[in-house]
């Protein structure tokens, strides 16, 4: 864990601009979602035991990252099997408003911290990799859905819009997420870097299974229940490009470090790409922020005519 740094007063007054994060490294509970959720609120309370101010969870921790999982798929061809794995999947997943969020904004309430969880979220019968963020108080901020699923997940996941990438103005600062591979999306993180984000969470799901033959079924002959199907690799880095906390290959558990937000202006002098270093007059984003549903029903008022015959006068 990082040492707190002395502040440098400003006009005559000492200004804070440390926090102290969290980031969790651990799976899922799986075909469990309240175990997991309670497995969440342990890991929590163990963060704010230690200071932490703001938590970061992997991708998919509610509901699960299916690493390896095929679902009876492959080109041109399903099967029964995987149509009841992905029905036991679709139920581990979480409407967005619901019980499940309500419950983890009092978990963020109860132990006064900003909560950045990944989940599996059910709309009808699609699911969505999605981010959900609370504030210390208990309040659902609001969630970012995962724009582009990566490779197969193409087959379980929608596809997010533009109306879900938020960056939230928080007391610790402005906060947002960009899922996985998302990272490696140079036009969102520019998006991201538009509205001004400071505090970049970067959730994904390399994770520690405890159950590795739920993840791997015909890969290795070889897995064992304390096999590793990922070595996680959890990091904590500033703005200057330091290393603060991690990466963590070694086990599940948590990395804490001391954020400095001034490192975000002591950066800025160097390289800002939405600012002195853009060339907007050559190069330009348009983000549609509008959101795309498959289906709108549009209705109008009809005055009501009377269709019986005038009579005469």
């Amino acid at each position: 864990m990082s040492t707190l740094k002395n502040t440098t007063p400003v006009n005559g007054v000492s200004q804070s601009s440390i926090i102290r994060a969290s980031i969790i490294q651990a799976s899922t509970v799986y075909n469990d979602t309240p175990k997991t959720i309670e497995k969440a609120e342990k890991l929590i309370a163990e963060a704010a035991s230690g200071g932490s101010e703001l938590v970061v969870f992997p991708e998919a921790f509610i509901g699960g990252y299916p690493r390896g999982f095929r679902f009876g798929m492959g080109v041109g061809v399903f099967n029964e099997d995987g149509r009841d794995e992905f029905r036991k999947y679709h139920a581990s997943a979480i409407h967005v408003p619901g019980p499940e969020v309500e419950k983890l904004a009092e978990i963020a309430r109860k132990y006064n911290v900003y909560l950045v969880i990944g989940a599996i979220e059910k709309d009808g019968y699609t699911l969505y990799c999605t981010a959900l963020f609370f504030s210390s108080e208990g309040r659902f901020l609001g969630k970012h859905r995962k724009v582009m699923p990566t490779t197969t997940e193409r087959c379980i996941w929608g596809y997010g819009d533009g109306s879900t990438i938020p960056v939230y103005d928080t007391p610790l600062g402005k906060l947002g997420a960009a899922i996985c591979w998302e990272n490696r999306m140079p036009l969102y993180r520019t998006a991201l870097y538009a509205k001004g984000v400071e505090i970049y969470c970067a959730p994904t799901a390399d994770d520690f299974p405890e159950h590795p033959d739920y993840l791997f079924t015909d890969w290795y002959d070889d897995q064992e229940p304390d096999s590793i199907v990922s070595q996680g690799g959890s990091v904590i880095i500033s703005p200057l490009g330091k290393v603060l906390a991690g990466p963590n290959f070694e086990s599940e558990g948590l990395i804490t470090a001391d954020l400095d937000l001034g490192d975000v202006a002591r950066a800025k002098l160097y390289f800002d790409v939405v600012g002195h270093y853009s060339k907007p007059e050559v190069f330009n984003l348009t983000v549609n922020e509008h959101p795309k549903k498959p289906v709108t029903f549009v209705s109008k008022s009809v005055k009501m005519e009377d269709d019986s015959e005038p009579e005469d006068k």
